[in-house]
């Protein structure tokens, strides 16, 4: 797997298309984080999501035997779309309103590494205060927060992703921040009496 660590993308997919599975495993192991960290975000149940995330693995070999997909397309931002988009249909099956949800265990799960039992204590109240505060944005902000932060998608492919153009991608993360702003300045401002 190590000479498969300074290949592009695409080139992993080229050698995985001409037969070389072990290719496609170093691909996998490559953005798996980014990917089951984005539907974790968006589904906010663990063994849903790992089953969405093996959907998405075999929605994308499919596209792959079928040549689906373009080699100039940025690989990470075409499989998070898979991601969202096997989310979105999970969601409508289940019920008619689909609800992006925000989870904790991914929040403790990101910033694992902390120097002392102190430490820890402070970074998983922070965690927990930004969970509520993402929480209570409204969905369409909350789902551009997370695909932009979590899944680390330029506003471009955000907006392809929800299907809207790239300002309103733009201006729900904008938002988004700034609500997040006004309630932690609501919450830690004195009470006048």
């Amino acid at each position: 797997m190590n000479s498969y660590c300074d290949l592009t993308d695409e080139e992993l997919i080229r050698l995985y298309r001409s037969g070389d599975d072990r290719a496609f495993t170093a691909l996998v192991h490559r953005h798996k984080n980014r990917i089951f960290t984005t539907i974790m975000l968006l589904v906010k149940d663990r063994c849903l999501a790992e089953d969405i995330f093996q959907d998405v693995f075999i929605k994308i070999i499919n596209a792959f035997n079928e040549g689906h997909y373009l080699d100039n397309s940025r690989f990470i931002a075409w499989a998070v779309r898979i991601a969202h988009n096997c989310c979105i249909s999970h969601f409508r099956k289940k019920t008619a309103a689909f609800a992006i949800i925000y989870r904790d265990e991914i929040s403790n799960q990101i910033y694992h590494q902390v120097e002392s039992q102190e430490q820890r204590i402070i970074t998983r109240e922070t965690h927990a205060s930004v969970q509520m505060l993402i929480d209570r944005l409204p969905e369409a902000q909350r789902e551009a927060l997370i695909l932009r932060y979590y899944a680390d998608l330029s506003f471009k492919e955000i907006a392809q992703i929800v299907n809207v153009g790239i300002n309103t991608a733009l201006g729900r993360v904008r938002y988004a921040v700034m609500n997040m702003r006004k309630m932690m300045e609501r919450e830690t401002s004195p009470e006048v009496v």
